[in-house]
């Protein structure tokens, strides 16, 4: 059974989410601020962490910044900031997806399942059934995918990504030079509940060449279609 961890000072919105969640099937903790969040998450790791933007103390940026420093879970992130710049500064920090409150629990318990389902896709792979011995492996130039065992190294040292930066860059890799609309890796990778908004492709790029550094540009643009990955 999947463990979330709930992160949120309000007292009754905590207990709102946590019961939606605990009554779709899961294991859930609440957390009542950042630190405390941050001290749970060493003891009893999670299998997604839904994030409020604002809490007292170390914020919701911050904790989504150290959480990402290690560790590639998922994060949900909850926020009452509507503009566009925010969602982004979330995502770019390293949140997988957002909600803007109010929400409905109905939405929340879709988008939770969605990212965990990536979780259960990755236990689920070949890495996992038979101990590895049908590794699939992808190779761009000096770019190196282990896709069972969801890592990328780039010229033998391993990048940390999140499961949607793996998932977009595993997408481009299968093959290089092919253009892919934004509205095609939309649908493949954030999938039919998703529900955002339409440069949610577009900052997970940004991430993306971030973290490949001089060969961030092997993620070329494709002008009035979106991405491709250069294979020279």
């Amino acid at each position: 059974m999947a463990h979330i961890l709930v992160v949120e000072d309000e007292e009754r919105l905590a207990e709102l989410v946590a019961g939606q969640l605990s009554a779709g099937g899961y294991t859930v903790s609440i957390a009542r601020d950042g630190l405390q969040a941050m001290h749970m998450l060493e003891s009893h790791p999670a299998d997604l962490v839904v994030l409020d933007w604002m809490l007292p103390g170390l914020d919701g940026l911050e904790v989504c910044r150290r959480i990402r420093a290690h560790s590639i879970t998922p994060i949900l992130m909850l926020t009452a900031r509507a503009e566009e710049l925010d969602r982004v500064l979330g995502l770019e920090v390293g949140a997988d997806d957002y909600l803007t409150k109010p929400f409905s629990m109905r939405e929340l318990l879709a988008r939770a399942r969605a990212l965990l389902r990536r979780v259960d896709l990755m236990k689920a792979s070949p890495s996992h059934a038979d101990g590895g011995r049908r590794a699939e492996i992808l190779e761009v130039g000096p770019l190196r995918l282990d896709v069972p065992g969801r890592t990328l190294t780039v010229a033998g040292e391993p990048i940390e990504l999140t499961p949607k930066e793996f998932d977009l860059l595993h997408m481009l890799a299968e093959q290089p030079g092919r253009a892919y609309s934004r509205e095609y890796l939309l649908q493949r990778i954030w999938g039919d509940e998703y529900v955002g908004f339409d440069r949610t492709v577009d900052t997970h790029v940004v991430r993306l060449r971030r973290k490949l550094g001089a060969l961030g540009d092997r993620i070329a643009t494709v002008w009035g279609i979106g991405y491709k990955l250069r294979a020279d």
